[in-house]
């Protein structure tokens, strides 16, 4: 569905990418780091579970009302996870006499905003799913297009926290029109509602999305497969410097748990959507989580890295082979390091701190391994090299020893 990006846009953006990563240590100010979309929302990325990716259109009420359960009680919701987003098929397929977008009566026969007071009751927010389109991409609910307006304050008026705005049946109209017609009409509410376009990376709307949503797709869908997890992390990571408090990069929702993927594989997926500040969205069924995917997701050292108030995104400093270096400032004069080891082999790897932001200096630096939650016992100087195996990765925050 997404378009494809020219060869020469990723080589500009590969040389580039050292001289940003100093410069962007510097960029923790409230000034220089304007918040555009005046909503007061995603000043750190969002995070939750969304029905998609496990469920597809086997979703109801039920199992919406579980899923908050389950959250609670695995104490997923204390770590962030307080979006509970319901995707496409949830509604019917034409409108109430008025025009209005009804929940389906089988699926949903309480209907969204009674189910939005259970989420809420739990301390949660509820999400919901339309589309810029004439119809959704299921082609089971009706469209939002020309409809901006009345869906926005039926959205508002059952309480809907957030709102996935997709991009099928767009009867060929430009996605920078039809999304601003949904950005207005939802601050005309009067309800804070976290907008993420769905937009596929259509017209690359990290360019232009700033002013418009809080997070922008800017890739085609996900797969559970390790291949389609790091094409999409490649193509998102290309617009790293785009994303901000207030405005995200959004390479899609998680597959961790899904079974496509290896434990390790899993991992470098979490890992790479927590240092590029991507939303943290759930996609598996959280009612049955196995231990390993609970080990994943419940990380806090890597959850922080994805919440921290800088909300720099790191980016691939060096790509030796199938070796990738990724890096980007923290909070606190810090720097977060992500060794990913695509072969089938393991390798060694080295980082060198002109390479990934660290000013050279006689200090020692000191290195966390997130994944293994130890501090390493020896400082660092100049170079950090890892020994990483196949189809896995290395996580550390790294600080400078005073």
């Amino acid at each position: 569905m997404g378009r494809r990006y020219s060869p020469y846009l990723f080589f500009c953006s590969f040389l580039l990418c050292s001289s940003c990563m100093v410069a962007s240590r510097h960029l923790g100010s409230s000034s220089s780091r304007k918040i555009l979309l005046d909503n007061g929302l995603g000043l750190t990325p969002p995070m939750g579970w969304n029905s998609w990716n496990h469920f597809h259109c086997q979703i109801n009420e039920k199992i919406v009302k579980e899923t908050a359960d389950a959250l609670v009680s695995t104490g997923l919701a204390q770590l962030g996870y307080v979006y509970v987003n319901i995707d496409d098929c949830w509604g019917e397929s034409k409108r109430d006499q008025q025009g209005n977008l009804v929940a389906n009566k089988t699926t949903f026969p309480s209907g969204i905003k009674a189910l939005a007071d259970y989420v809420h009751s739990k301390g949660l927010k509820l999400g919901i799913y339309a589309d810029a389109g004439l119809k959704t991409c299921t082609g089971k609910v009706a469209g939002s297009l020309g409809r901006e307006e009345q869906d926005a304050k039926t959205f508002a008026s059952w309480g809907v926290d957030y709102l996935k705005y997709d991009n099928c049946y767009n009867n060929d109209e430009k996605p920078t029109t039809r999304y601003k017609a949904m950005s207005v009409a939802l601050k005309k509410t009067g309800r804070p509602i976290f907008f993420s376009m769905c937009e596929w990376g259509d017209m690359r709307p990290a360019l232009w999305g700033a002013d418009v949503g809080n997070s922008w797709r800017t890739t085609d869908d996900i797969s559970d497969s390790w291949e389609s997890m790091l094409k999409v992390a490649d193509v998102n990571e290309m617009y790293a410097d785009y994303a901000k408090p207030g405005g995200w990069n959004d390479p899609d929702m998680l597959e961790v748990g899904n079974g496509g993927m290896k434990y390790s594989e899993y991992v470098v997926h979490f890992s790479i959507w927590a240092i590029s500040k991507a939303p943290l969205l759930l996609g598996c069924d959280v009612r049955s989580l196995s231990n390993e995917t609970m080990q994943i997701i419940s990380n806090e050292e890597v959850i922080a890295i994805n919440q921290d108030s800088l909300g720099a995104q790191a980016r691939k400093v060096r790509m030796e082979g199938q070796r990738d270096i990724w890096a980007g400032p923290l909070s606190g004069d810090r720097v977060v390091l992500l060794f990913v080891n695509r072969k089938p082999w393991k390798s060694s790897m080295t980082a060198h701190w002109d390479d990934i932001g660290i000013e050279p200096t006689n200090r020692a630096v000191e290195a966390r391994d997130v994944w293994e939650r130890r501090t390493l016992s020896e400082p660092f100087q100049d170079k950090l090299t890892a020994d990483v195996d196949p189809h896995a990765c290395k996580l550390y925050v790294l600080t400078s020893i005073p």
